[in-house]
């Protein structure tokens, strides 16, 4: 017990002090729990093919799936149908084959280890090429659309290459027979999946969001997560693939947002916990005896990526904007590790090759943020082409509305106004009979607890004309102050203060626009008070 705190401090040190360490360079924390992982098990001399260290990989893999499943929009796949469907499709299946073949007649791997091999190559680095791109503003330029969309497809195809694992590395039965097992499980999966979604989630989140219990509510969704993953591993699939059809269940929910704020932290420990395991299992001794191999896997791999991407995007968009997606996505993914060990893991590939490819993808991951840095210095290098590609998209997101924090007697009453003046509003409200109230109505009323960053994100805070505080509970007032604050974008804030004191805790975070309850009150009264002793006078 005393050993395994020992190592649980080491690597939380370690964690925390590299990624302030590497944030300075703008490179994601990602690499640096890969690094806490190689030192941790360096340091304590663990063991690097462990079965238990595959469970807790699989299981950070589980919740970046289910989060993926939540956001998985089938009307948001058919508005970029094509930069999804047909460049992702092209992307994949050009990178990926040919890679397999190669493996195969050049490298002499066998053949279904070189078509897992040559998918997961085929797959870039989702946690770390949307992030910079929505830090940067990119996401909304021509190449960073076509970057999306491919990006979309292979997380989509995700789904397949962890089903490939499956058929190839169960050698006890005929691939015919595996096929028709998949087929039967498939509709056994997906036939529970729709019935539970139909019938079952939202009553039951009904239930537990009335008990208005915080850790219930968390508990509750983890429940589906495990639950779904578990059945899907029954069924002879993966735990990934459960957690994938149980967030495409709960996007269609109500709760959507908030289940999404509530698991972001599970997610991002979960998978800070996968990636120091990947960085476990490297091993230093077998890089330094191959890192010529690795040098060269290296720069073919992201050469090759870069001019595929080029290939497929140059007659629509031209070259600059073919360049620059291209660079985008020349590196492996955060699935592209887990599928390599969890193909090791099931002994379709050989520890050796899976260090080298695993330790390719590393560095790939570790420039990206430099090649992203530095795309319109390398393009300009490169291409002659006018810049007249790089326009911005507009996002399809809402803007220039008002957001009312509150569905109480004041922000309805906010609403009604709202409406009457023709404005472009939403609601964010976490008393679930307060939305049920607010959407009898028709109006936009939408569960969620307003006091978390990733909820008012999914409102399109930074785009809103303003954001209406109407809550009357002071803690709350004070935290959402904070949080709307924490914004990069100047948000207008219209908050109400109760009295003097509130007033000035509302001053101290800088908040302009305040409404004195008490004085706004009296006003009100008085003024009515003597419009009525006018009235009077005027009819003697």
């Amino acid at each position: 017990m005393d050993n395994l705190l020992t190592i649980i401090l080491s690597a939380t040190a370690i964690a925390t002090f590299l990624n302030i360490l590497l944030k300075r360079f703008n490179i994601p924390t990602i690499i640096g729990y890969i690094f806490t992982g190689f030192a941790i098990a360096y340091l304590f001399e663990l063991g690097r093919n462990n079965d238990s260290l595959t469970h807790v990989a699989e299981f950070g893999i589980v919740f970046l799936m289910f989060t993926i499943g939540l956001e998985f929009s089938i009307k948001h796949l058919m508005a970029m149908k094509k930069d999804v469907f047909f460049y992702g499709l092209l992307q994949v299946c050009l990178v990926g084959g040919v890679i397999a073949l190669s493996a195969e007649f050049l490298f002499g791997i066998e053949k279904k280890s070189a078509i897992i091999i040559g998918y997961a190559l085929a797959l870039s680095s989702t946690a770390i090429v949307l992030k910079i791109f929505n830090d940067r503003g990119m996401i909304h330029t021509v190449y960073g659309r076509k970057a999306l969309g491919i990006l979309l497809f292979q997380d989509i195809a995700v789904i397949p290459i962890l089903l490939m694992i499956n058929i190839f590395s169960n050698q006890e039965s005929s691939l015919s027979t595996l096929l028709l097992q998949t087929f039967y499980s498939v509709v056994i999966i997906l036939g529970l999946m729709f019935l539970i979604a139909k019938y079952v989630l939202n009553r039951f989140l009904s239930l537990v969001v009335w008990a208005d219990t915080e850790e219930i509510f968390i508990a509750a969704v983890l429940l589906f997560v495990v639950g779904a993953s578990f059945l899907a591993h029954m069924l002879g699939f993966s735990y990934s693939l459960g957690a994938f059809l149980a967030g495409m269940m709960m996007s269609e929910s109500q709760y959507k947002h908030q289940i999404e704020a509530d698991l972001v932290p599970f997610r991002d420990l979960l998978l800070g916990l996968f990636f120091i395991t990947v960085g476990m299992q490297i091993d230093f001794n077998l890089i330094a005896q191959n890192y010529g191999m690795i040098l060269f896997s290296l720069a073919l791999m992201m050469v090759f990526k870069t001019l595929v991407v080029f290939g497929i995007l140059f007659f629509s968009v031209g070259g600059r904007v073919a360049l620059k997606t291209g660079l985008a996505l020349c590196q492996g993914g955060e699935f592209t590790l887990a599928i390599l060990a969890l193909a090791s893991s099931s002994h379709l590939i050989s520890p050796t090759v899976s260090q080298i490819l695993i330790v390719t993808v590393v560095i790939s991951m570790v420039m990206t943020p430099f090649i992203l840095k530095n795309m319109k210095k390398i393009v300009d290098a490169m291409s002659q082409e006018p810049n007249n590609g790089d326009f911005m998209i507009h996002s399809s997101g809402i803007k220039d509305h008002i957001i009312v924090c509150g569905y109480g007697k004041l922000g309805q009453e906010i609403v009604y106004r709202l409406k009457k003046m023709n404005v472009n509003y939403l609601v964010l409200e976490h008393d679930i009979n307060l939305v049920k109230l607010g959407q009898s109505r028709g109006e936009p009323v939408y569960f969620g607890n307003a006091a978390e960053k990733t909820i008012l994100k999914n409102a399109f805070v930074e785009n809103a004309k303003a954001v209406i505080i109407a809550i009357n509970n002071e803690k709350k007032l004070i935290l959402l102050c904070e949080i709307l604050k924490s914004f990069n974008a100047p948000i207008k804030i219209v908050a109400k203060a109760s009295d003097y004191d509130e007033k000035k805790l509302l001053k101290s975070l800088h908040v302009k626009h305040i409404v004195n309850e008490g004085r706004e009150a009296a006003k009100a009264l008085l003024k009515v008070a003597m419009e009525e002793d006018e009235a009077l006078l005027s009819d003697k």
